[in-house]
């Protein structure tokens, strides 16, 4: 942390607002509507206010096309430059998500934190990239290369990461490690309308989960914001129905609030840093790890670490594979 950071005192509670909202065609319209659906929250007593992923567009990576490029914006841009005025005017820090255009043919998906006095007080790009049915991501999005941070607003130290990044603990505990004590996840996922029946409950069991689990293993807050609605490309897709469902997990796992599956929300949740501190005295996770035995997380699998064991069974053993005469 810089010595802003440092020298900033944080409130013990704030309250957080997350946007659970449809998206229509128009993307003018749907900043608007942003903008005014934090302008409410605000008024409602949210301080902290997360926008789903991608919030200005429909969901346009269900297929592989040049003239959706052309959503792409820089963060100086009118998505955020917007966000920034409304999230100034009501003294609020936004987590605003955003095709970002960082150069020509160099695309991220991205989030701009801007805290209570307009600025942006950081960015943090989408790590992991998904290439699933309707979700064919990584033709339009570089992976990131900011890592895994965490900024200090006027509220809190704000974790951000992205949908896909839901799925691995690793992007939790190293923007954990890094001082967050919420960590937002703007979203958008559903279920293909063909799976719904037969897989649908078991696939947002597992969503939400593994970000409990994600609260209960770091003792920080969880804050999942998805879109609703069912949306297509075309007449002749089926398209993606969003689950909504949004919610906020305590740093026990526990659900504090969660927003219905099907309608537009604001959902408000109070967070209580001292109750952090409180969980993390009674399950000390983060005191008893073995960082000294971690090594290994770093590989792609485990082939390696098994012939560096096998090597070393050897050397011991004095004979081929650990066996003894």
């Amino acid at each position: 942390m810089n010595q802003r950071m440092k020298d900033t005192k944080l409130p013990t509670k704030f309250t957080v607002g997350l946007l659970q909202m449809s998206v229509g065609k128009n993307i003018d319209d749907n900043l608007k509507k942003a903008v005014s659906w934090i302008e409410k929250a605000s008024k409602k007593g949210a301080e902290v206010i997360c926008l789903p992923e991608l919030f200005r567009s429909r969901y346009f990576c269900q297929t592989e096309d040049l003239k959706n490029f052309e959503l792409a914006e820089t963060i100086s841009g009118p998505s955020i430059e917007a966000i920034s005025k409304i999230a100034k005017k009501h003294k609020v820090v936004a987590i605003a998500p955003v095709f970002e255009k960082r150069a020509v043919g160099v695309y991220h998906n991205s989030a701009a934190i801007i805290d209570t006095d307009g600025r942006v007080a950081g960015i943090y790009r989408k790590m992991h990239i998904p290439d699933d049915p309707a979700y064919y991501e990584k033709y339009y999005f570089t992976p990131g290369d900011l890592g895994f941070n965490t900024f200090r607003t006027k509220y809190a130290d704000i974790g951000t990461l992205i949908c896909w990044d839901q799925w691995y603990p690793e992007a939790a505990r190293l923007t954990v490690l890094k001082g967050a004590s919420i960590l937002f996840y703007p979203t958008a996922i559903g279920w293909h309308p063909h799976e719904k029946v037969e897989h649908g409950p078991g696939q947002f069991e597992s969503w939400q989960t593994v970000q409990r689990g994600h609260a209960i293993a770091n003792g920080v807050y969880v804050a999942a914001v998805n879109r609703v609605g069912l949306e297509k490309e075309n007449e002749k897709s089926a398209g993606i129905e969003f689950w909504g469902q949004s919610f906020v997990a305590d740093p026990q796992g526990a659900i504090i609030a969660q927003a219905s599956v099907d309608r537009e929300e604001i959902l408000l949740a109070e967070i209580n840093l001292e109750r952090i501190e409180y969980i993390r005295q009674n399950w000390p996770f983060l005191r008893d790890r073995r960082i000294d035995a971690y090594d290994g997380i770093t590989r792609r699998y485990g082939d390696e670490l098994i012939q560096n064991s096998k090597v070393k069974n050897e050397i011991v053993s004095g004979a081929p594979n650990g066996t003894r005469d």
